[in-house]
Protein backbone atom coordinates (compact mmCIF):
# COMPACT_ATOMS: atom_id res chain seq x y z
CA UNK A 1 0.00 0.00 0.00
CA UNK A 2 1.03 3.20 -1.11
CA UNK A 3 2.52 6.05 1.43
CA UNK A 4 0.10 8.80 0.41
CA UNK A 5 -2.87 5.90 0.93
CA UNK A 6 -1.52 5.34 4.48
CA UNK A 7 -1.72 8.60 5.28
CA UNK A 8 -5.22 9.38 4.35
CA UNK A 9 -6.65 6.91 5.51
CA UNK A 10 -5.06 7.99 9.21
CA UNK A 11 -6.41 11.82 8.27
CA UNK A 12 -9.57 10.19 8.28
CA UNK A 13 -9.29 7.50 10.91
CA UNK A 14 -7.99 11.23 13.44
CA UNK A 15 -11.33 12.66 11.63
CA UNK A 16 -13.67 10.47 12.73
CA UNK A 17 -12.53 10.52 16.31
CA UNK A 18 -12.38 14.48 16.22
CA UNK A 19 -15.62 14.47 14.92
CA UNK A 20 -17.09 11.88 17.43
CA UNK A 21 -15.17 13.97 20.43
CA UNK A 22 -16.66 17.82 19.13
CA UNK A 23 -20.25 16.09 19.41
CA UNK A 24 -19.35 15.27 23.01
CA UNK A 25 -17.66 18.15 23.81
CA UNK A 26 -20.88 20.12 21.94
CA UNK A 27 -23.41 18.05 24.24
CA UNK A 28 -21.77 18.10 27.67
CA UNK A 29 -18.82 20.34 28.10
CA UNK A 30 -19.48 23.15 26.16
CA UNK A 31 -22.80 23.64 28.80
CA UNK A 32 -20.91 23.03 31.77
CA UNK A 33 -18.28 25.92 31.16
CA UNK A 34 -21.25 28.30 30.24
CA UNK A 35 -22.81 27.92 33.74
CA UNK A 36 -19.14 27.84 35.41
CA UNK A 37 -17.73 30.94 33.21
CA UNK A 38 -18.50 35.00 33.51
CA UNK A 39 -20.97 35.53 31.14
CA UNK A 40 -18.59 37.26 28.98
CA UNK A 41 -16.15 34.06 28.72
CA UNK A 42 -19.63 32.01 28.13
CA UNK A 43 -20.22 32.66 24.73
CA UNK A 44 -20.74 29.32 22.44
CA UNK A 45 -18.49 30.73 19.91
CA UNK A 46 -15.49 31.36 22.37
CA UNK A 47 -15.97 27.81 24.09
CA UNK A 48 -16.55 26.12 20.41
CA UNK A 49 -13.05 28.00 19.42
CA UNK A 50 -11.18 26.94 22.46
CA UNK A 51 -12.37 23.29 22.28
CA UNK A 52 -11.30 23.00 18.66
CA UNK A 53 -8.25 24.80 19.54
CA UNK A 54 -7.64 21.65 22.27
CA UNK A 55 -8.38 19.13 19.94
CA UNK A 56 -6.38 20.53 17.39
CA UNK A 57 -3.22 19.93 19.19
CA UNK A 58 -3.94 16.75 20.45
CA UNK A 59 -4.78 15.57 16.47
CA UNK A 60 -1.35 16.79 15.91
CA UNK A 61 0.37 15.54 18.39
CA UNK A 62 -1.02 12.40 17.88
CA UNK A 63 0.03 12.60 13.92
CA UNK A 64 3.38 13.86 14.81
CA UNK A 65 4.14 10.93 17.45
CA UNK A 66 2.61 8.33 15.29
CA UNK A 67 4.52 9.80 11.82
CA UNK A 68 7.82 10.77 13.89
CA UNK A 69 11.47 9.34 13.18
CA UNK A 70 11.74 5.64 13.69
CA UNK A 71 15.59 6.48 14.98
CA UNK A 72 14.41 7.19 18.49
Amino acid sequence: MGERIKIFILVAILGFFAGVVADLTSAYVIPALMTILPSFLSARYLLSGFAGACLTLVLVSVWAYITGSQER
